[in-house]
């Protein structure tokens, strides 16, 4: 039988990619069960980084906002940039997508779909490149919003330290008030 003259039926060969990406996935959901957590998060977070692999093509080789990689402490994560990553949750099979802001880290999705995750990794990407092609174009609007944010938390802690100054200052004086008249009874007595 030649190749032209295959049985519509017959089962194709797997490429060889496909049958290592099933063969990560199936060792990802044994050693999730079993003993190894830390290496099925590792494995689980090397599908995702290959399923992102398309995205990060399409971005002009210039543009150095994105630094991706896996690294593998406790918790491994799959670093988008400097301020984004994807951590597996407490199930290790979640995937949990966060970025760090000056005000703590906020969880921008969760999904244990791979293909959700990477749609949100997309969104992601994609508003940050907007963000710089503003800047660059002189968009002021962001830098403005920021300073803004700025003044208003240092007034905020301005104010705080002035509140604290004054009550430390009023119980002070309360605390020498009450010893000078503790001091007084006593010396009357």
């Amino acid at each position: 039988m030649t190749e032209g003259n295959a049985e519509p039926g017959a089962a194709r060969t797997p490429r060889l990619t496909d049958a290592v990406r099933q063969a990560r996935i199936d060792m990802a959901e044994r050693t999730g069960v079993v003993v190894d957590l830390h290496d099925a998060e590792v494995a689980r977070l090397e599908i995702l980084n290959e399923a992102l692999d398309p995205l990060f093509a399409d971005i002009a080789p210039e543009i150095e906002l994105f630094e991706r990689g896996i690294t593998r402490g406790d918790p491994p994560r799959l670093w988008i940039d400097m301020i984004a990553h994807v951590v597996m949750g407490r199930d290790k099979r979640l995937y949990r997508f966060v970025q760090d802001t000056r005000y703590g880290r906020r969880v921008l999705g969760e999904s244990a779909d791979v293909a959700e995750i990477a749609a949100l990794v997309t969104k992601y990407v994609a508003r940050r490149l907007i963000e710089r092609e503003r800047v660059l174009a002189g968009d002021t609007e962001l830098a403005a919003r920021d300073v803004l944010i700025d003044q208003i938390s240092r007034r905020r802690r301005r104010r705080r330290t002035i509140a604290v100054l004054v009550l430390g200052l009023l119980l002070g004086i309360l605390t020498g008030a009450a010893g000078l008249f503790a001091l007084a009874w006593w010396s009357v007595h």
